[in-house]
């Protein structure tokens, strides 16, 4: 087989790749090459940092080995398995797909293969066909646009679809063909370690000869986003109440905040008749721009037996059913362990 003679690359590019490989984090996934592994990282990424993501991806992956593995689960399983990091499509669509990988008989190893998956856009598409295939396809997410619009020194509002387009445009000019991966993995790293939004670590960017803000004193005023929408505030509370070790929960399928598949505790309204006793603390939690106040309150009820919707919960099995992340506040707080 004749050699394959590499293209000159853009600075950006060699700087880029030699710097990552002096050195970048140890994140679990990158030390597989098997699409399965980078997949399901890529999916917990989505929207959480990489140190939330490595003990989920850790026992993720060591109860479900394989994408066969996973096609056979229960969703309450996988659920159950998620619970706590959020954003709870990503494990419904996760599932989806691997039950239609099963059924092709084989992982897609190519970008419209990955993109046509539930739940796979075009940065997760792009990125396992580079990481798992070598595959040479830019990446484009939040840390990607932050870069470019520093190196480039671009005030434009990186919302907007013509932005993105152009800012992708330049990341395919500065990528490796041949090394896509390592570049994608590189420019990643830079801006989630290095080109930071608020506190941009100029000095230590190999990017640093060749960024227009970095030259400008324009680095932290960059990228230049869309205003936020003013949070919408919501108070509420939620109710412990115990039998024993057990505490009743309520199917989260019902409501503004409710996750279906999950189970939470049970709300003043959700019990008109409980008993409301000594208040336990309070928390926040935030879902996309709503900002939630919870109060947790102890409660008794009648010794009717509880039906469905409910069901009385042993903490000390914490993985056996999918907990919100609301009622693990919650507990936590209330000192149910």
């Amino acid at each position: 087989m004749a050699p394959r003679h590499r293209v000159k690359l853009p600075a950006i590019s060699r700087l880029l790749i030699g710097w990552y490989r002096r050195g970048h984090r140890d994140l679990p996934w990158r030390r597989a090459s098997d699409p399965y592994p980078v997949w399901v990282s890529e999916i917990m990424l989505q929207q959480t940092r990489a140190q939330t993501v490595v003990p989920y991806f850790e026992r993720f992956i060591g109860r479900f080995p394989t994408v066969e593995a996973l096609a056979a689960a229960p969703e309450e399983e996988v659920l159950a398995l998620w619970s706590g990091l959020g954003y709870y499509s990503r494990a419904r669509n996760l599932l989806r797909a691997a039950r239609l990988i099963r059924a092709a008989g084989a992982f897609p190893a190519d970008y419209e293969g990955l993109r046509a998956l539930p739940g796979v856009g075009g940065y997760t598409a792009a990125a396992v066909a580079s990481i798992a295939f070598g595959l040479p396809h830019a990446v484009l997410d939040g840390n990607v646009l932050r870069v470019v619009a520093r190196v480039r020194n671009d005030a434009a509002e990186i919302a907007s679809s013509r932005t993105r387009e152009r800012f992708h445009a330049v990341v395919r000019e500065w990528l490796d063909p041949l090394d896509a991966g390592t570049f994608n993995q590189a420019l990643m790293e830079l801006g989630a370690t290095v080109c930071l939004p608020r506190h941009p670590s100029c000095p230590a960017c190999p990017l640093e000869s060749l960024c227009a803000a970095r030259a400008a004193g324009t680095a932290a005023s960059l990228p230049v986003k869309r205003p936020k929408t003013p949070p919408v505030r919501i108070e509420g509370a939620l109710l412990v109440i115990r039998k024993g070790r057990r505490v009743l929960l309520i199917r989260e399928d019902r409501g503004p905040a409710r996750m279906p598949g999950f189970w939470g505790l049970p709300t003043p309204e959700d019990l008109p008749a409980a008993r409301l006793g000594a208040g336990l603390g309070a928390f926040g939690h935030s879902i996309t721009h709503r900002r939630y106040t919870l109060r947790v309150v102890a409660a008794t009820i009648g010794h009717r037996r509880e039906a469905a919707p409910f069901r009385w919960f042993d903490p000390g099995h914490p993985d056996a059913i999918p907990l919100s992340t609301t009622a693990r506040k919650a507990l936590k707080l209330a000192g149910v362990e």
